[in-house]
């Protein structure tokens, strides 16, 4: 199809994983809920830059030095000339674009809702999943040219070398406690609900369920750390991730 969507992701060395990013799993997640045909593009990252810059695909920040920041995921639509990065951005302009009868990824009148979800799931999650699955993701899942620019330039932005992130000894124990506790907070706001807004699927969950596919593809599904969080609080986390196999 020569209108088909470009999707800008990372690649991985690990074979038998379709992508492993937290954050382009929320747009991949979304083409698909849309129904919508794309071709993935593989970006490593020290590629990032030029690859959007030559497709004409905006910063999303700045680094501390003023420079733009690049980022993925991104998006071509060639059907009306939109470049674009971001995942949420991404997912207004999808609903905006192709709205049809149903599959909306930001519902009307959610946006606020959506936005607070995302953020309050991020600072539940991010803190306690990085120590360790940050030095993870080096060893089991980039290339040499991406682990060498992840290392480098996570050094430089946190000052610490990644491989000291994970917990040690008994620290290991009352980190991974925490990981739980994370997850138990969103938990505790879904209550009985199956999705977080209710029985309808939304960007919202995928927001969840990008941290959970790196949680799959860094550890593996045979993993101790998996089927811990997998069957935390009833089982919900491995049920979210079955039932969004079809997306």
């Amino acid at each position: 199809m020569t209108n088909m969507i470009t999707f800008y992701d990372f690649p991985s060395k690990k074979d038998g994983i379709e992508a492993w990013n937290p954050n382009t799993w929320k747009t991949r997640l979304s083409l698909r809920y849309k129904g919508l045909p794309f071709k993935t593009v593989w970006v490593e990252y020290p590629n990032v830059e030029s690859t959007l810059k030559a497709a004409g695909i905006p910063p999303t920040s700045q680094w501390s030095d003023g420079r733009p920041m690049y980022t993925l995921p991104a998006i071509v639509d060639p059907s009306t000339g939109a470049a674009l990065a971001d995942s949420f951005i991404i997912a207004e302009y999808l609903d905006k674009t192709y709205p049809g009868d149903k599959h909306l990824l930001i519902p009307s009148g959610t946006k606020a809702l959506q936005t607070a979800y995302t953020e309050a799931v991020h600072a539940s999650l991010s803190g306690p999943l990085f120590q360790f699955l940050m030095g993870r993701t080096c060893e089991t899942l980039l290339n040499p040219s991406s682990d060498e620019y992840f290392r480098r330039t996570k050094k430089k932005y946190m000052e610490m070398d990644i491989d000291t992130l994970a917990p040690q000894g008994e620290r290991v124990k009352e980190e991974w406690k925490n990981v739980e506790a994370g997850f138990g907070k969103i938990a505790a706001w879904l209550k009985a609900d199956e999705f977080a807004m209710g029985n309808t699927v939304s960007f919202a969950d995928f927001v969840v369920a990008g941290f959970l596919e790196w949680c799959k593809n860094a550890w593996g599904e045979d993993s101790q750390q998996w089927k811990d969080v997998a069957s935390w609080h009833d089982g919900r986390w491995g049920k979210l991730v079955k039932n969004l196999e079809a997306y």
